[in-house]
């Protein structure tokens, strides 16, 4: 039996469109995103979108697509993981603590671990 919920939903884009798209965001939401330079901490905090589901900016290496994608939070990254992949997603990059996924129609999202405080109240189970 593992756990999981959609967390977060992030708005990626690679440095050099960041800062404007960043201020963009911002404005279009009231957060407080800065769009600092790509030195420093690539997520900036916009929202809550209620059931502490949050809308974070994403500064993504050169390359990457402007996007926008979900992070499913889990209590079981390799359970989650089985779990879609038998549903019809796939591995893009699979990482020490977390996957890097596409779905059928190869839409990028993350399986995480948990990130939210109320993820114990608000998380799906799964036998």
């Amino acid at each position: 039996m593992h756990r999981s919920r959609i967390g977060v939903v992030l708005i990626d884009h690679p440095a050099d469109l960041y800062p404007d798209a960043a201020r963009f965001w911002a404005a279009a939401t009231g957060g407080p995103a800065t769009g600092a330079p790509p030195s420093e901490n690539p997520y900036e905090h916009l929202a809550a979108l209620g059931g502490d589901v949050s809308l974070v900016l994403q500064r993504t290496g050169t390359g990457t697509p402007s996007r926008v994608h979900l992070d499913i939070e889990t209590d079981d990254v390799p359970a989650e993981t089985a779990r879609l992949l038998a549903l019809g997603a796939r591995v893009v990059v699979e990482h020490e603590e977390y996957r890097i996924m596409a779905d059928p129609g190869g839409l990028v999202f993350c399986i995480v671990p948990v990130q939210t405080a109320d993820f114990a109240e608000r998380a799906s189970i799964w036998q």
